[in-house]
């Protein structure tokens, strides 16, 4: 076994007060950088897992050495990272998965997003006048709260695809979570920069902060006797208590008491709530086919669109060190997100253009790009439809609180999982020992715009739009890469980086995860502050960009398979680890 360094990193979120339609919220990455600790990639033959926790991974890895699946991995990942990283994922969230089924030669995916609860309507999040709420006048509080889908999309995958008993796999969190786990670097620094919105309510604060009243500090041994009783009641009921019995209507009498910004969440919302196996949605990419979750995630049609427009250009001659390179990609991932903003949501509620992929239609896209010349204008395309449908422009945020897991098992079957609470804890309104989603801040506060609807407007059973984008990348029919990032919007500049260093630039997966992160989504150029990533601000600025140097946090996990061996990487910006025999 190999155990890796922990980094210590901390949040380092902005006050500020803004309307959904300006954008501003979605240009602060909410967690900084506060110690980058070097990380080794780490080599196995039978089985890996890495995340964002160290006592996550080796709770994966112990279930692996023992015989486990990825899928009883998993359960048991997940469970201790909604413990020891609350901040970021948990019981009360949601997630994307993609997924390897090595017996069959299949790859798939599983949609565990949090619905828009039935009593919900498109001015959930305006005004008496109509206007969009400030964004935290929307989260805080139980207004922003979706349907949890994480505990049924861990038993799904348990009931597809495990092997130990479930209620054995409870057993790693409810220990640790009696026993007590030490408050992590990360975790510490998280709670002293959003102290004021943990402390708004009183069994949050209790729970977050020191008899005393302040934050709690690193290494601090934490106990968790109310996560452990949820996590019992799972081991007995599996999923039922939680969408039908007891936790189920705790969450309900919770969201909906909140005294200052009460939900619509209703047992109604839970009794209906499903799991959705969706198609993986792949993209061409020299000779890969790079596979993701579809819609409702704009993960894989966003990076999918990138990738398709920068090929037509040679990235790899041009190399990594050529200003013009991260032109033509910045560039691309605005065109991207332009159709992004107008197009991409739920499509169980709206159409789509099916021909956001089409060759022709990113040829034409790539055409705009100039090199050595920023766009000056970026808008929607006009790719092939079905049915053809008006819409406007989003207006949502997405803020970067997610965490990503990779596990490969010893008969080869592969996890790519996404999850999130959303927002940096969630609507900081606790039930059962976690804390609840703000997962509705994810769709558009205004519904219309210029007459038009917006695709990612608020509807009764709705699943928000995401950008999370679980990756496995297939070669000639084999997985060759799963790779995958937290991130909010900026998830998508951080898988697509990695997969152009890798593959474009030849760089093994640990120095492509380490990579500095450079991206463009909405016109600004955003460079990592502090990395060598600095010396392409002149240049670009010169193109005609305006830049922006700041902590651009990812929490990139990834394994490639080459030669028989898989080569894991974990991000040195955050505290996960990689683990494997």
């Amino acid at each position: 076994m190999v155990r890796l360094t922990i980094l210590a990193t901390a949040i380092g979120l902005a006050s500020f007060n803004v309307y959904a339609d300006s954008q501003v919220a979605d240009s602060v990455a909410p967690e900084a950088t506060n110690e980058v600790v070097s990380k080794k990639a780490v080599e196995a033959e039978e089985f890996i897992v890495t995340a964002a926790h160290p006592l996550a991974v080796e709770a994966g890895y112990d279930v692996l050495k023992s015989g486990g699946s990825a899928a009883d991995a998993l359960v048991v990942v997940q469970t201790v990272l909604g413990l020891v990283e609350p901040q970021s994922s948990g019981l009360g969230g949601g997630g994307f998965l993609v997924y390897w089924d090595a017996k069959e030669k299949k790859l798939t995916s599983f949609d565990g997003r949090e619905t828009a609860p039935l009593a919900a309507r498109p001015e959930l999040f305006q005004d008496e006048n109509g206007k969009p709420l400030k964004f935290f006048d929307a989260v805080v509080g139980g207004r922003s709260v979706g349907t949890p889908g994480t505990v049924k999309l861990l038993e799904t995958m348990h009931q597809k695809y495990g092997d130990k008993p479930w209620s054995e796999l409870m057993q790693p969190g409810i220990v640790l979570a009696n026993k007590g786990f030490e408050v992590s670097p990360r975790m510490a620094a998280s709670i002293a920069n959003d102290q004021e919105r943990l402390a708004r309510y009183p069994d949050t604060k209790e729970y977050f902060f020191t008899q005393d009243g302040e934050p709690l500090p690193e290494g601090h041994l934490l106990v968790n006797k109310a996560y452990a009783q949820t996590l019992e009641a799972l081991a007995k009921g599996g999923s039922e208590p939680f969408y039908s019995g007891q936790i189920a209507k705790d969450i309900v009498a919770k969201v909906t008491s909140v005294e200052d910004n009460p939900g619509v969440l209703a047992m109604e919302d839970f009794a209906t709530y499903k799991i959705l196996e969706r198609d993986v949605v792949c993209s061409a990419y020299h000779q890969y086919d790079v596979c993701g979750m579809g819609p409702p995630s704009s993960g894989a049609l966003t990076v999918g669109q990138i990738l398709g427009i920068s090929s037509h250009f040679d990235l790899a001659k041009l190399g990594a060190d050529n200003p013009t390179s991260w032109q033509i990609i910045g560039d691309a991932s605005r065109l991207a997100f332009a159709d992004r903003g107008r197009y991409m949501a739920d499509t169980d509620f709206v159409p789509m253009p099916e021909g956001l992929l089409d060759s022709e239609y990113l040829k034409q896209r790539a055409s705009l790009i100039e090199e050595g010349k920023a766009l000056t204008e970026v808008s929607a395309g006009e790719p092939p439809w079905s049915i053809k449908m008006a819409m406007a422009d989003d207006e949502s945020i997405e803020l970067p609180s997610t965490t990503h897991i990779v596990i490969v098992d010893g008969e080869g079957n592969i996890i790519s999982m996404t999850s999130t609470i959303e927002n940096g804890f969630g609507s900081r309104v606790m039930s059962n020992g976690f804390l609840l989603n703000n997962e509705l801040t994810d769709f558009s506060f205004a519904a219309h715009k210029d007459g038009y609807p917006i695709a990612n407007r608020v509807e009764p059973g709705k699943r928000p739009r995401s950008s999370m984008a679980p990756t496995i990348v297939m070669k000639e029919g084999e997985p060759y890469m799963a790779v995958g990032s937290p991130g909010g919007s900026r998830i998508i500049g951080y898988v697509t980086k990695t997969l152009i260093a890798h593959i474009d630039w030849g760089m093994p997966i640990q120095q492509a995860i380490e990579m500095p992160n450079m991206l463009n989504r909405f016109g600004a150029y955003d460079i990592e502050a502090g990395t060598d990533a600095e010396k392409f601000k002149a240049p670009l600025e010169e193109m005609g960009f305006k830049v922006n140097v700041r902590d651009l946090n990812s929490g990139l996990h990834g394994v490639v398979f080459s030669d028989g061996k898989m080569i894991g990487g974990a991000d040195s910006r955050r505290e996960g680890i990689v683990l494997g025999d």
